[in-house]
Parts: structure tokens; sequence; C-alpha cells
């Protein structure tokens, strides 16, 4: 199944706006509480999921320009993109079955 990948500012157009596929991009950073709350139920959507829709991780400490093109104003932030496409996105922890709901069309 799929694990969640490390995506960076010189990739970000390659793996997520090029993706044939539905992409969930979760933004963090190390100095985040809720960040530590929403990495594992990243990990485990990946984990059930990960044949139908690509998760990757984005390191806001190390990769400063496509949070600031991508209107992350606050972590953690998922975005969910489609054909190169924002379609969804959340602010702040959110729980496992919004995060499912959210993605429920793509599955």
């Amino acid at each position: 199944m799929g694990a969640v990948t490390d995506v960076t500012d010189a990739d970000f157009s390659e793996v997520v706006l090029k993706s044939d596929r539905p992409v969930v991009v979760d933004f963090w950073a190390d100095w985040c509480g809720p960040c530590k709350q929403v990495a594992p139920i990243i990990e485990e959507l990946a984990t059930q999921h990960g044949d139908k829709v690509t998760f990757v991780k984005m390191d806001t400490n190390t990769n400063p320009v496509t949070p600031a093109n991508n209107h992350v104003l606050g972590l953690p932030t998922i975005q969910v993109y489609v054909g190169g496409e924002l379609v969804k996105a959340f602010k702040g922890a959110k729980s496992k079955s919004v995060l499912l709901n959210a993605l429920e069309e793509y599955l």
C-alpha cells in the first residue's frame, strides 16, 4: 500500500500538480503540536488508500516557497489537489473521519 512521502519546493509541481491521481498534501513543521496529531492519521489513510490517492508531506521550515504560493497561513494545513487544481483545504488538526469524508469521492 501507500506511504507518505516528502515533497519539496523543487519537486512540488512534478509530484503534486502533474499527478494523474488525487494528491493530499500535509503542510507541517516540527514546532507545530497539532501537526504531530495529524501525522499518524495521514499515515493511516495513506496505508489504507495509497493505491488511489497519493499522500505527501511538506516541511514548511525547509520549504517556504510552496506554502507561501498556496495560501498556507497556519499549520497544519492539509490540501487536496486533483488535476493540478486545489479542490479542498483544511487548516488545523482534523479527525480521521473529517479527512476521510473529504476524500470519499476519490476512493
